[in-house]
């Protein structure tokens, strides 16, 4: 499909002509908003997330007289602990931490420690654009209810390159006979990293024989029930990855490195649209591609949310609010910038912006692929400590 870039003030032009939701408080928030500093703690993992976030805060302090500082973050288990550290020491409106990219068992532990300011996203202006037929008001089972707002869609993709594996393996079956018969060649990266928990969990949801258990608060006898047949497959599998299993890589961006390099010949990745953009800028070759398991792979809403101690709650609100207009998204969802999936009711946005939406380039996923909801996110922590108690000490 051919993308029709729109110029800038285009784009803005057609943003504005939208019709959003009033609300009496918004010039109030809007004009408190303005002159404050917003610390947005979000992972800083990934060059395009990087770039893209920059255009948003350049954006936002021309707009609304809003200053946003990206603080990168590995890893946002780390930030909630940081923000815990600051209420046990008092720090109750002052914290350094004014909005964050979170999901799952993140936002599962700050809303069950009341660690989080809100309701608020559901009063956005921009709300009213979201596609409510997206899980935007459940985060991994747990109710978002107006806590957090969605920012955009991911779902489990995997790479490979079509020169060297034409014929890639779509069920956890398939993967481990793809390594048996490949060895070294396959990996993934070692959790709690992100990308390599989110393989764990697939397999997982590949392997069980009753899904629904997975969608209940773990409790002992459930995930000893649960994931026996997934430590029956990983003992099976480590041998024949990568270093016999007994190292891994630290993230999906050395993998996409070792995939171009021959070392591997599969990769993954949580954005459809990611080796499209590798392709773009000359990290995977012409010949990569996307795809999935035959039965599905994990897909889920990411969000952002603002603490209970942040200081710039006004300004961090904005932000969140321009995140959610139809240009922020459209730019976020062109596969030349970030690619990331939008979380709005296309049908309620500009033709001109729905094509841009909907391009797929050269490697971007294609095939029709179903999305598994994940986990609750209960099961994550515990996971994680059984997979490093199994294999993190190789």
């Amino acid at each position: 499909m051919k993308f029709t870039a729109l110029t800038p003030l285009a784009v803005l032009t057609l943003s504005l002509a939208l019709p959003h939701v009033a609300h009496a408080d918004w010039s109030q928030i809007q004009t408190e908003a303005k002159g404050q500093t917003v610390y947005f703690n979000a992972w800083g993992g990934g060059e395009a997330i990087n770039a893209y976030i920059a255009w948003a805060t350049k954006e936002v302090k021309a707009r609304y007289g809003v200053e946003v500082k990206h603080v990168k973050v590995t890893d946002a288990a780390d930030v909630v602990k940081r923000v815990q550290t600051e209420l046990a020491a008092g720090r109750k409106t002052d914290g350094s931490v004014d909005l964050m990219w979170v999901n799952g068992e993140n936002f599962r532990n700050l809303k069950t420690n009341n660690l989080l300011f809100g309701p608020w996203a559901e009063s956005l202006p921009n709300w009213g654009l979201v596609d409510l037929n997206k899980p935007v008001r459940s985060d991994f089972s747990i109710p978002t209810q107006g806590f957090e707002a969605p920012w955009g869609t991911a779902q489990l993709t995997f790479i490979a390159d079509r020169a060297k594996t034409p014929t890639p393996p779509r069920s956890a079956a398939e993967w481990l006979s793809f390594a048996q018969a490949n060895p070294g060649r396959v990996s993934y990266p070692k959790p709690p990293d992100f990308h390599g928990t989110t393989f764990v969990k697939q397999l997982l949801l590949d392997l069980s024989p009753e899904r629904a258990a997975l969608q209940q608060p773990v409790n002992p006898q459930a995930f000893a029930t649960a994931t026996q047949p997934l430590w029956a497959y990983l003992d099976k599998l480590h041998p024949n990855l990568w270093r016999d299993g007994k190292t891994f890589p630290s993230s999906a961006a050395e993998m996409h490195r070792m995939l171009a390099d021959g070392e591997l010949k599969l990769s993954l990745t949580f954005n459809p649209n990611e080796a499209a953009n590798l392709i773009a800028s000359k990290q995977l070759p012409a010949s990569a591609y996307s795809f999935g398991f035959t039965n599905g792979t994990i897909g889920n809403v990411h969000f952002i949310a603002i603490p209970v101690n942040a200081k710039a709650k006004a300004g961090a609100q904005v932000f969140a609010n321009f995140l959610l207009s139809t240009e922020a998204q459209a730019h976020k969802a062109d596969t030349r910038v970030w690619g990331d999936g939008t979380v709005l009711d296309v049908t309620k946005i500009p033709v001109a912006l729905q094509t841009a939406m909907r391009a797929k380039p050269p490697g971007a996923l294609t095939e029709p692929v179903p999305t598994l909801a994940e986990p609750h996110a209960s099961w994550v922590e515990s996971l994680e400590a059984e997979w490093l108690k199994r294999y993190g000490a190789r």
